[in-house]
């Protein structure tokens, strides 16, 4: 009977993984800067706000001014609800959790902040994960690996037993922090050997992985 170790939970990214959600940032933050007589986002400021945290996103937004302070406060009072509207589940996410479930432990990591919650209960995704930590859970947001030593302290494993599935340069230098094998979904330009470009492709390369277990 073999006693070899196998990946025994799957941990996920919000944005970009789970969620095509560029455009609800787009809106959204579009929305705080409106609000403040601001023009909207440029390319490089919406790909900013698509991997920091919310506190992050507002003050590379706001640098130019002096409503960092007014536009916060603003953001952490604002209706979310109808910017989950903008955003679209990833084809195949919930009968990928389904499969999971019966096999892992389920997790997710995000910079996400005060959303995350209702984001996952409006998709109808809030049972399949026992723990979430959003960066309101931790003193050094992604890509300090505190969110995933959180996790993993959580589920009592190590890193070497768990994997986490996300789609950036900061979701990757994340899982190398706390040295979790990294899949790399949708970005072919991140340096690890496990790569998918849907959902459908995750099942067959968790597999894989376990194979390659000393």
């Amino acid at each position: 009977m073999s006693n070899k170790k196998k990946i025994s939970a799957v941990i996920f990214d919000c944005d970009g993984v789970m969620f095509d959600s560029r455009q609800a940032n787009v809106n959204f933050y579009n929305h705080l800067l409106d609000r403040f007589d601001l023009p909207p986002m440029d390319e490089k400021e919406t790909a900013f706000v698509h991997m920091a945290t919310g506190s992050d996103s507002v003050k590379h937004i706001f640098r130019k001014t002096d409503y960092f302070e007014k536009a916060e406060a603003y953001r952490m009072q604002v209706d979310y609800n109808p910017f989950i509207l903008d955003m679209l589940i990833e084809p195949g996410l919930i009968k990928l959790l389904k499969h999971l479930k019966a096999e892992y432990r389920l997790g997710v990591a995000t910079n996400r902040s005060n959303t995350i919650e209702e984001v996952l209960k409006q998709n109808g995704l809030t049972e399949f994960f026992e723990i979430v930590i959003s960066s309101l859970d931790v003193k050094h947001p992604k890509p300090h690996p505190e969110a995933l030593l959180k996790i993993l302290e959580f589920f009592g494993l190590p890193g070497t037993e768990a994997v986490y599935i996300g789609d950036s340069s900061v979701d990757y230098e994340t899982a190398e922090a706390a040295k979790v094998p990294f899949i790399a979904f949708r970005n072919d330009h991140l340096q690890t050997p496990y790569k998918v470009e849907s959902m459908d492709e995750i099942v067959a390369v968790l597999k894989e992985m376990e194979k390659s277990i000393p």
